[in-house]
């Protein structure tokens, strides 16, 4: 996908990029390119899969829920920076909290920030177990996200706990999601979530599958939620 290409798919979805936003994603694809030979970012580094895969496929986020306005978000797992950045890039207006358990990635992130000029950012070192039981994180946004391969039933017990009452988490994932959901649908209600929302979609090109699930926080997260760092990967809710 070419940037021309990138820009004309995200303006048929309702997001016109300027100059000055379009300026950051160049930059930013040079940032982790760079940063990328000192330390291991991504697999992916040829332009046009980055602007597909990488900034393109974090941006799908805002086909199904509407980052247009004022609300706090929440990325667990950053890692390089997908689907944050992009997302913070085409809608400035978002406060944006970001945590990662590797603070080399915290420190790339908080060089991207800067050189991009991303304000209302915050980065944070952190495994998501312990940053969820801190009293001023927990159950204080309006969204959180991951862009990540761990099952639904993990993802929840990580994020849940962080989305304010009302608020909602929103998961991206490759295939194979409604196995997941079916396996997953006790630990999410468990957590304080119901589902509202599954989308499915391919991307283009490559027409590879992506699900986009969307959970309410319907009531509070149990206190012991979530468990030790390790034991919801090791032992999902079942």
């Amino acid at each position: 996908m070419n940037i021309e290409m990138f820009q004309t798919s995200l303006k048929e979805k309702g997001i016109e990029l300027s100059e000055k936003q379009l300026a950051q994603f160049e930059t930013y694809f040079k940032l982790l390119v760079e940063w990328n030979e000192k330390m291991n970012l991504t697999a992916i580094t040829e332009k046009e899969e980055v602007y597909l895969k990488h900034f393109y496929d974090s941006v799908t986020a805002a086909f199904y829920f509407d980052f247009k306005r004022d609300i706090t978000v929440c990325d667990v797992g950053a890692g390089a920076g997908f689907p944050a950045i992009p997302l913070k890039i085409c809608f400035p207006e978002i406060k944006l909290t970001v945590v990662d358990s590797l603070n080399k990635r915290i420190g790339f992130l908080e060089h991207v920030a800067n050189e991009l000029g991303l304000e209302n950012v915050s980065m944070y070192h952190d495994r998501a177990e312990t940053f969820a039981h801190k009293q001023e994180f927990r159950q204080q946004f309006d969204l959180v996200m991951a862009r990540a391969v761990a099952r639904l039933s993990v993802l929840s017990e990580l994020c849940l706990p962080l989305v304010k009452k009302g608020g909602h988490f929103l998961g991206m994932k490759g295939a194979n999601l409604p196995g997941e959901v079916r396996d997953g649908e006790k630990a999410v209600q468990l957590l304080g979530g119901k589902i509202q929302d599954i989308y499915s979609f391919s991307l283009p090109i490559e027409e590879s599958e992506r699900n986009i699930v969307i959970i309410e926080k319907v009531k509070e997260t149990p206190k012991k939620y979530p468990r030790k760092p390790g034991t919801p990967n090791k032992s999902p809710i079942q």
